[in-house]
């Protein structure tokens, strides 16, 4: 029960650092069921439900000619895996434990990890899933080419990235204000089925509608990622290092929100969530 504290290498902590966040993503993964296969399946159908809704919707407007040149279901899923992605990411960290969490009271547990196992479980399954759909769309359906896939995927990065920072603000600011970080969530991830731009060939755009969608990072970043899945598509309106930027602030504030909050945390917190 009681045990003395020993000094450890840096070597040592890491690994412990590293164990612990292994065990901790394990677990949020499972917080949604207690069953990961069915955890994989509900995301895999999820993101299947959303690209034939998508499909069958342009079908019947019959807006398919109006897209890029190439295979009509790749171009949907490019943007679709993106956006899903990006609000899987801030919703996870978004409701990572804080500091007045009970999980707080065991050491070495922190926020830190707390943080970085919500991130790192929300990626797996949005890999994974995105690795499974690819995978038998290509062998059953259609063989499919992707012109740059190591570029690609480091759009699928980005896109967590960019959502991690998000959630990671919001985390900051959630034990100050729980019910307004809660309808900002559910407002942010509604309304970038829009504003990511996921349903549009950003160079044939309008300027009007650029300048509306241009301010959201996801939206560069989805624009950016058909540049490296399609060969012969070009962006030309939109910037790579745009959403990296953005990413990079919004950590760097969340962060810092994190820290004074987590300075002033109060047990009665966690009821207020």
């Amino acid at each position: 029960m009681f045990k003395t504290a020993r000094p450890r290498s840096s070597l040592q902590s890491a690994i412990s650092i590293l164990e612990l966040i292994y065990h901790a993503t394990v677990r949020s993964i499972r917080q949604g069921h207690g069953n990961a296969f069915v955890a994989l399946g509900m995301n895999i159908l999820t993101v299947v439900i959303m690209v034939l809704a998508f499909y069958l919707l342009f079908t019947v407007l019959g807006l398919k000619a109006a897209k890029l040149r190439g295979d009509f279901l790749l171009f949907m899923m490019s943007g679709i895996f993106l956006y899903i992605t990006h609000i899987k990411a801030v919703g996870a960290v978004a409701g990572a434990e804080g500091p007045a969490s009970p999980m707080m009271q065991h050491a070495p547990m922190n926020t830190a990890i707390s943080i970085a196992s919500a991130a790192l479980g929300a990626l797996y399954i949005q890999v994974l899933s995105l690795l499974i759909v690819l995978f038998v769309y290509h062998v059953i359906f259609v063989p499919i080419s992707i012109y740059q896939p190591i570029y690609a995927f480091g759009m699928v990065l980005l896109a967590w990235f960019t959502g991690c920072g998000v959630g990671l603000v919001l985390l900051a600011i959630r034990p100050w204000f729980p019910t307004f970080v809660k309808l900002f969530t559910t407002i942010y991830q509604r309304a970038n089925m829009i504003a990511s731009g996921k349903m549009f060939v950003v160079n044939v755009l309008p300027p009007f509608m650029y300048n509306l969608f241009s301010w959201n990072p996801l939206f560069h970043n989805i624009d950016q990622a058909r540049g490296f899945v399609f060969i012969n598509y070009f962006p030309h309106k939109t910037s790579l290092m745009y959403p990296v930027y953005v990413g990079i602030a919004l950590i760097m504030l969340g962060l810092i929100g994190e820290f004074y909050t987590r300075r002033r945390a109060s047990l009665s917190w966690e009821a207020r969530r």
